[in-house]
């Protein structure tokens, strides 16, 4: 794995299945100690969770981790980065910061809870048993369980071992659970092992009202080749989102994983002063970092052959997710986010991506200028041949002069100290429009201020 001279801690890669395909100490050493190896799925739970996200929504994402190893307790600090279009390659990852502390011995009862726990997460499908191994539900997004997927909801009701086949086991199903407890797996259509977990679910006494099944692969699904540019040689000028950028991010990256370190007292005691001094570093790198996104995100939508793509996307499901990423900063400021109903769908045309890209950004200014303990709400409604996502928030407001200048370029409209760059609303417009519909503001001083995201409807 190539390293550059502001080379992370550690770096590692993901494929689009989540299987850590690369990875530098210590990061290998934490996946194979989590119960998992090189080119299984990522057993570390909390890195896995933020890989998903930022490949499916095609975001870069900075998160602090926790995890276990069994004998210490790991912080670190991390930045996933997806890889080709919608993360269609999968993630890269870069460890910023890195912190070990002993823990106390862990009981028998807490280390079978940990390991249920990992299995959980390293599950690609689950299912529901009844008392006697029965099938009563499953679920699975991996492509090649999709046909064993099919034959257990059509043999709703069987034992689940009478759909796979059990190379190490002879004896006629099904067995007691404890014997078929890790036990591995071969599946019709999967050229992977499986390894199976049953765990009880309201046992009592030597009793069990049913169980459920969990299959984790021992190894991850081939990889696709990726296609060859045939100008890659070709010389171009360096531009900030392709070539400057990325050298940038690392070291910023790493400032802002030693403030947190600091600032949360992971390497010792601390006055309080210089704890507050970590955050102020931590939160003015972090702003640094913003900025040097919206350059990038800038450079991209002016671009000549700029476009989008659009698919058939429901505009309340990219309500939900994008107030979910926020949930927790509405929580710091008391202000209560008012959603869609959560079967309320508008059906759109849109690319999901760009359609999540803009919400964060109207949420995102909504819970900065809002004042706290009020609300932010977000309301769903198809106006003609158009599907209509509004913002509205409590804050002060915009006169008619504001309205038309907040879309400029680098417009902040006098703000100062509050994080933002003046690029998000200019580049959101843009890239609506650029996907057929538009952005646009009403508002009155000091009632607020709506904002409405339009794309084409769906049917």
């Amino acid at each position: 794995m190539s390293r550059s001279d502001l080379a992370y801690i550690a770096r590692g890669r993901s494929d689009d299945g989540d299987c850590l395909v690369e990875a530098d100490e210590p990061l290998a050493g934490l996946q194979n100690r989590c119960g998992g190896a090189i080119g299984t799925i990522i057993a570390i739970p909390e890195l896995l969770a933020v890989a998903r996200k930022a490949r499916n929504f095609g975001l870069r994402l900075s998160r602090q981790i926790a995890a276990s190893d069994g004998e210490d307790r790991i912080s670190a600090w991390v930045e996933v980065t997806p890889l080709g279009d919608n993360g269609s390659q999968g993630c890269e990852i870069g460890v910023v910061s890195w912190h070990r502390e002993p823990m106390a011995p862990m009981s028998d009862e807490d280390s079978s809870r940990l390991k249920i726990e990992i299995d959980r997460h390293l599950a690609e499908l689950t299912a529901r048993l009844g008392p006697r191994q029965n099938i009563l539900s499953v679920n699975t997004d991996a492509p090649d369980l999709a046909s064993l997927r099919d034959r257990m909801v059509s043999g709703i009701g069987s034992p689940w071992t009478d759909f796979v086949t059990l190379p190490e086991v002879g004896h006629e199903q099904p067995m007691h659970w404890r014997l078929l407890d890790g036990a591995r797996c071969a599946v019709e259509g999967s050229d992977r092992l499986w390894t199976a977990t049953l765990v009880p679910v309201g046992q009592r006494g030597a009793e069990s009202n049913g169980f459920e099944l969990y299959l984790s692969a021992e190894t991850p699904l081939p990889l696709q080749s990726p296609s060859m540019d045939d100008n890659a040689d070709s010389y171009s000028a360096p531009a900030l989102g392709r070539d400057i950028a990325p050298i940038l991010r690392e070291p910023i990256s790493r400032i802002i994983g030693n403030a947190e370190t600091i600032r949360a007292r992971l390497a010792g005691p601390l006055a309080d002063e210089y704890s507050n001094y970590a955050k102020d570093i931590g939160d003015a790198a972090q702003h640094l970092l913003s900025l040097i996104d919206d350059m990038s995100d800038l450079e991209v939508v002016e671009g000549e052959d700029f476009t989008t793509a659009p698919d058939p996307i429901d505009l309340g499901d990219a309500v939900r997710r994008a107030a979910g990423m926020l949930s927790g900063k509405a929580d710091e400021r008391r202000i209560e986010l008012i959603l869609p109903a959560t079967d309320e769908a508008y059906p759109a045309v849109a690319e999901f991506k760009r359609v999540i890209q803009i919400l964060l950004n109207l949420l995102g200014n909504a819970l900065r200028y809002a004042p706290e303990e009020t609300s932010v709400s977000i309301r769903l409604e198809r106006a003609g041949r158009f599907a209509n996502v509004t913002v509205e928030d409590e804050g002060p407001g915009l006169d008619e002069g504001q309205q038309e200048a907040v879309f400029k370029k680098f417009e902040r409209l006098g703000r100062s100290g509050d994080g933002g760059s003046g690029l998000g609303l200019y580049i959101s417009r843009r890239i609506a429009r650029a996907m057929g519909g538009d952005l646009t503001v009403q508002s009155q001083p000091g009632k607020g201020a709506r904002f409405t995201l339009s794309v084409p409807a769906g049917d």
